[in-house]
């Protein structure tokens, strides 16, 4: 493959047998900043994400979600239960840096690629897994899926306001999450390397990764054995006004109920609510005098009274409209393709932003099999 100019992960070639969502994230992060990330896909089939939406046989390989998580990687089309294709992996792990799965544990062992099996062929190996709940364990053997994760790990359990049903967080939060503490793993694991000449194993699971975003909350239940939660604090407010909900957040203030009161002109209920304890009290009457203002204004207006009080606050808006904010195209945040196959789109892109090496769109998403056989030439084989 073709060097790619200043991105960081240059030279660097990751054997990539993920699918579905929580690995190939980790693996976009890799290829968008530079990597040769090669995806080893079951013919005729593919990644799992190929397959996730759409009806028509044109989408049935090719649609969005897929074509989100796949930029910058190379397709493999390769029956690695075959001896011919184990050879092609063995082949490959000569001249590789990283191999990465996010099957269940035990899988990569049952298919002849185990760690142990990987670094005898290359000691320099790094050896990533992406599991639902880690190697071992009682629920080693359980599949992992993001949704299931959110209610698992107690990141679903908590509301903003008890009378709220608990929901599902409507993005895949746990697989996002899960796949960059999988890249971390791997970059970490790539510097280690440069000092001791050898790679290593990276394990990370969804339920880990849900459990590490609750940092704070654990150890306040830990010391007070009360609950943390942000979105429940008095003025943590969501609110109507004439046109739509506005969000406004009472923080990084000496007094921030003052300056919402003073934002709509109203008594300052910081006079009979003094402190965070007496607020906490009185959260329906505080918050319900709020919104009883807020709604007599457009969302413009409420917005422009609180950023003169340099209260935090915003709209709460829907993604196509974020996609269209001056800022989001600014932050290059927005990259527009051409699919061969599904034609003009826009997907999203890296938001980690390197000074000389900014992100595009070297490969887009492969066809499935689409660089099997420059890959194999690569390798000086020439079949499957």
């Amino acid at each position: 493959m073709s060097k790619t100019s200043n991105l960081p992960l240059d030279g660097i070639r990751v054997i990539d047998f993920t699918q579905a969502e929580q690995g190939p994230i980790g693996t976009l992060q890799l290829a968008d900043f530079g990597a040769d990330v090669i995806k080893i896909e079951r013919p005729g089939v593919g990644d799992l994400s190929r397959h996730t939406v759409g009806g028509t046989s044109i989408e049935a390989t090719n649609n969005p979600t897929y074509v989100a998580m796949n930029r910058n990687k190379r397709s493999m089309e390769l029956d690695t239960k075959s001896e011919a294709g184990k050879q092609v992996i063995y082949e490959l792990v000569k001249v590789s840096d990283v191999v990465v799965n996010n099957f269940r544990p035990g899988v990569m062992d049952k298919l002849g690629f185990s760690y142990e099996k990987l670094k005898e062929i290359n000691p320099r190996i790094i050896f990533a897994s992406a599991t639902g709940y880690g190697p071992v364990g009682p629920n080693e053997k359980k599949p992992g899926q993001d949704m299931v994760a959110q209610a698992v790990t107690g990141f679903m359990y908590e509301t903003a306001d008890p009378s709220v049903p608990q929901s599902i967080v409507p993005t895949a939060i746990c697989d996002y999450t899960g796949g960059m503490h999988l890249c971390q793993g791997i970059l970490a694991s790539l510097v280690g390397r440069e000092k001791t000449g050898l790679g290593r194993k990276v394990d990370v699971c969804l339920y880990d990764s849900m459990i590490h975003t609750q940092l704070q909350e654990a150890a306040y239940w830990s010391k007070y054995k009360q609950v943390l939660n942000w979105a429940a604090m008095p003025l943590a407010i969501h609110a109507e006004a004439k046109d739509g909900p506005i969000v406004m957040i009472g923080a990084f203030m000496v007094n921030p109920l003052r300056a919402m009161c003073a934002a709509f002109e109203i008594d300052d209920l910081t006079i009979p609510y003094p402190d965070m304890a007496s607020q906490i009290k009185n959260k329906a009457l505080i918050q319900g005098t709020l919104r009883k203002e807020i709604a007599k204004y457009t969302m413009d207006e409420a917005l422009a009274r609180l950023e003169g009080q340099d209260v935090l606050c915003s709209k709460v808006r829907k993604l196509s409209e974020v996609m269209e904010d001056p800022q989001t195209k600014i932050n290059n945040m927005l990259i527009d393709i051409d699919h061969p196959i599904l034609g003009k789109m826009t997907t999203i892109g890296c938001p980690v932003h390197i000074s000389d090496a900014p992100v595009t769109t070297r490969i887009m998403a492969p066809q499935l099999g689409e660089h099997t056989e420059e890959i194999l030439s690569e390798l000086g084989l020439s079949g499957k």
